[in-house]
This record gives structure tokens, sequence and C-alpha cells, in this order.
């Protein structure tokens, strides 16, 4: 009887030792809240634990945040939308490469009433209008990859420091911004993605899209373990490979909501 009992020890044990070890087998990924409300890792984080059986915790913050924690060594890989800052981050040796993974696009919400007459497809002359007219505008806030394409764009329309008395920032999210300009009528740029996951668009539409400066580019990157030993490389490389490979691309390029495609795969360019 007691060597029975020893081997169901023995056996209980090990299962205990195996499932702790297949826990283990995870990665932390910095991301930006515009791929995570959009529902995009929802879709994608099944698909590469099916495959690789590594667990993904996504932190959504704005990729400024991202970034700064991959500085400091809070994450193993990121995937963000802002190539300059991206770039920057690796040069100085906080990442190992960056990988185009995929893109969409911003686009201009708005009140469908459009009291400030910026429909088209020219986001600087839209800022111009949402200025002179000084029409509310919810700005983010927060050193997102948004905030810094619209602060570009503030600065390209001769804006950089009077954006009109109807600017307000929220230092938020895209789906707390969009629920903000819904609750107040007011104009504010998001990426498609989130847009079209978001649910609680009252009055609001799209006003300007289209404009070529609007291209919205992803990137994935490994956080250097020269600079942070304890980043678990192999793991975080493995979703990179995934994700940028023909299977992950495909994966990307499947999400669609109301039959329409949220992000478009570029890894090969």
């Amino acid at each position: 009887m007691a060597s029975l009992n020893q081997a169901k020890f023995l056996i209980a044990a090990l299962l205990w030792f195996a499932g702790t070890a297949a826990g283990a087998e995870n990665i932390t990924l910095e991301s930006t809240t515009s791929t995570e409300q959009s529902g995009l890792f929802a879709h994608l984080l099944p698909l590469f634990k099916k495959a690789s059986g590594v667990d993904v915790k996504v932190v959504a913050v704005g990729t400024g945040q991202a970034l700064e924690l991959g500085r400091r060594g809070d994450a193993d890989a990121l995937l963000v939308h802002d190539q300059a800052a991206e770039e920057k981050f690796v040069a100085e040796g906080f990442g190992l490469k960056r990988y185009p993974v995929m893109y969409n696009d911003f686009v201009l919400i708005g009140p469908k009433t459009d009291p400030a007459a910026v429909r088209g497809s020219d986001i600087v002359i839209a800022f111009r209008k949402i200025s002179a007219g000084n029409a509310p505008f919810i700005s983010r806030g927060d050193k997102s990859g948004t905030n810094s394409a619209e602060i570009r764009y503030w600065t390209t329309a001769g804006l950089a420091s009077r954006r009109g008395s109807g600017y307000k920032e929220c230092g938020c999210g895209m789906g707390p911004a969009l629920n903000i300009a819904a609750a107040s009528g007011a104009y504010v740029l998001a990426d498609r993605g989130t847009w079209l996951a978001f649910k609680n668009r009252g009055g609001l539409t799209v006003l300007v899209e289209g404009d070529k400066r609007l291209f919205n580019q992803y990137g994935a990157i490994v956080v250097n373990p020269a600079k942070h030993p304890h980043v678990k490389t192999a793991l975080a490389q493995q979703f990179v490979d995934w994700i940028v490979s023909p299977t992950g691309q495909a994966a990307i390029a499947s999400y669609k909501i109301g039959g329409e495609q949220l992000f478009f795969p570029n890894a090969s360019q």
C-alpha cells in the first residue's frame, strides 16, 4: 500500500512540475491600446499559443510608454506604431531589430453634422479648420503612436502651439478618447482598427480619410538581452518570427469586423 501511495505521490509531483514548467513558457509584450482594443490580440494570440505553446501577456499602453518600459527591461518584446521612435530605440541598443509587421491608417472622426466643415481627404486642412473654428477636439495626449501622429499634423498645419480653445487632452487610450468624443460631439484622430471595433459611436462618423500622411505602420522588436539579461529572448523571437511568417501574416489579414479588414500585413516590405 505504501509503495502505491508513493507512486501516486510521484505521479502527482511530476504532473505538477510539468504544469509549472508549461506555465513558465510565457512572454510579456508591450503594445498599443489600438491593437488591444481593436480585438486583434484576442484573434491572434490563441493561434500563436496553439502553434507554439507560449502564452503572451499583453500590456496595452501608448507607444511612447511601451518603448520606455522596453528601455527599463519590463518587456520581452514590443509591437508598436511610431517608426521613427522604434528605429531610435533599436539604434540606442535597446532592441535587437525592428520588423515591419502590418499597417492600417488613421482617420479623423467627428460629428456627422461636421460643424467645422472638415470633411474631405486633407488632414492638414481639416486641422486648420478645427483650430480656426475653436471646434471641440479630443487629443489622447499620452505620447502614443496616435498622439505622435496627431502632433505631426498640427505641426505641419503650423499650429504646434495654437490649436483652438476647443482642444482638450484626455491622457487616455484610444477607446476612452472615442467615448469622450462621442459624449461631447468632438473631433478625434483614431486608428481605423479601433474605430471599426468601437461600439459607442453615437453621432460620430469618419470625416477625413485617404490622405497618404494618415498611413499607420506597426513594427515588432525583441528587447536586447545585452541591456537586460532576464529578457526571454528566444521566446520573444519565436513570437516575432511567427507574426511575420506567412502563417502570422495570414492571421492578421483574416481579422475582420463586419467584413472589413482592420490591419494589412506587410512584413515582406
